[in-house]
């Protein structure tokens, strides 16, 4: 098993911690992380884009012109893709966009994204992570600490304080662990995740 230290918000060292290999020490698979990010971002897809074919634009019903002895090219309709205002060639219609992932290999993806990130030293666990009052200033101060720029903050209760302070750092998002997804992990440089945290995800994955 993989022995991580613990720090305080304070950035010092207040213990270790081992941690699963069945989850954070599997081989990685990187075609099932890329296969869980290209999932993940299709189903947000909201696909309801739409344009009119030439069939449905209104109006264009009178031929515009003889075939003949104009000097003109022959045409049959002004709502032929070539006119303004004439309908869209291969008019994008609303579809649905979302891909099915097996249970199993997205809980293989997401073990393989939360190895990856210890075996790249980007995964700090805390002993607790809990404010006294909303204050961007001080997260900032904790991920100073920690030396922690890009990072994705995994805590294992809802903290408004926490998630509140956090919000306006553009580089920081917060998440529940029992809400952790590929796509995020592999988004933010640093994983910073509460021992009660890890715990929890041990817990569901192991």
């Amino acid at each position: 098993m993989a022995n991580v230290t613990v720090y305080n918000i304070e950035g010092k060292e207040v213990g270790t911690m081992e941690l699963n290999d069945q989850v954070f020490g599997v081989e990685i698979n990187e075609h099932l992380v890329h296969k869980a990010v290209v999932s993940q971002l299709a189903n947000k897809r909201q696909g309801t884009q739409s344009a009119k074919t030439r069939s449905e634009v209104r109006g264009g019903g009178r031929k515009p012109w003889r075939q003949k002895g104009t000097g003109h090219a022959r045409q049959g309709s002004t709502r032929s893709p070539q006119w303004k205002g004439g309908g869209v060639v291969f008019a994008p219609k609303p579809r649905d966009y979302s891909k099915k992932m097996n249970k199993k290999e997205r809980v293989l993806a997401i073990k393989s994204a939360l190895t990856s990130k210890v075996n790249n030293e980007k995964f700090v666990v805390l002993d607790q992570f809990a404010f006294d009052e909303i204050k961007t200033k001080k997260m900032k101060e904790v991920l100073d600490n920690l030396k922690v720029n890009r990072a994705l903050l995994v805590l294992d209760k809802k903290d408004e304080k926490v998630t509140l302070s956090a919000r306006n750092l553009p580089n920081v998002r917060t998440i529940l662990s029992n809400s952790i997804n590929v796509y995020d992990i592999l988004k933010y440089d640093t994983l910073v995740i509460t021992k009660d945290a890890v715990a929890q995800i041990e817990e569901v994955y192991a």
